[in-house]
């Protein structure tokens, strides 16, 4: 429970489904307006000084938007699920995490018959192997590309969807497959999961930011809503900092 003078000086902050609101049909989504209310309450926050970090899944290209809605000029962004991170006022990229893509998707192909296999190219877009309909236009350039060139070329991320199936039959089709050297999320809503280099989240990326920023321990606030949450919620609460998800 917090107490009622307590003042985080770090305070991270998802987006989708917590700054603003999901929409359409896919884990990915397309930029969302916020409320005056919640652009006022981080103004606030700001202005107190508190190092507000976002700390999302989204690619750099659709992160910077939010950036400047909220008037967010200096510090460090979290992007990619913590397999990134930017300087704000610059977008440039200051750390990133890679895996290699050949053995997972290789496992993957296997297990999940007609998946689409899509990856980040950072500042960029990105390079899939079949353009689905009906997913939002993020910017940057989205590539088709074949299953060989896909994995040439490390990357930050891998995305993988099942077409016409739902969670719960990837779920069943993944049971015991353990993915090399990545760290899998399973999304809420549908046949989608995330996978980053094994131990890259939200919480490492935000816990190696606190040492860098030089902030207590019980001075970090992590709010969220997602499965690729969970990380940066218990890196908070764990830690004697505070946790809020849904």
């Amino acid at each position: 429970m917090m107490e009622a003078d307590w003042r985080p000086r770090l305070v991270a902050l998802d987006i989708d489904g917590t700054l603003c609101p999901e929409g359409g049909v896919s884990p990915i989504l397309a930029h969302t307006t916020m409320s005056p209310a919640v652009r006022a309450a981080i103004g606030a926050v700001l202005r107190s000084g508190t190092h507000v970090v976002l700390s999302t899944g989204r690619s750099t290209i659709a992160t910077l938007p939010f950036l400047a809605e909220l008037g967010v000029s200096v510090g460090t962004a979290i992007c990619s699920n913590g397999a990134v991170a930017i300087d704000v006022a610059t977008g440039a990229v200051l750390e990133q995490a890679v895996f290699d893509l050949v053995e997972p998707v290789e496992m993957l192909r296997e297990a999940l018959p007609g998946a689409v296999f899509t990856v980040e190219e950072i500042g960029i877009g990105e390079r899939t192997t079949l353009r689905l309909p009906g997913l939002p236009d993020f910017g940057g350039v989205l590539r088709v590309v074949e299953l060989d060139e896909l994995v040439a070329t490390p990357s930050t991320r891998l995305t993988v969807h099942w077409p016409d199936r739902n969670r719960f039959e990837l779920a069943a089709a993944l049971m015991g497959v353990q993915v090399p050297g990545a760290h899998c999320v399973y999304e809420a809503d549908g046949a989608w999961m995330d996978i980053s280099p094994i131990g890259v989240t939200k919480g490492s990326a935000l816990e190696a930011l606190r040492l860098r920023l030089g902030v207590s321990v019980d001075d970090t606030l992590a709010v969220g809503d997602g499965t690729n949450d969970v990380e940066m919620l218990v890196w908070a609460a764990a830690r004697g900092g505070h946790g809020a998800g849904p």
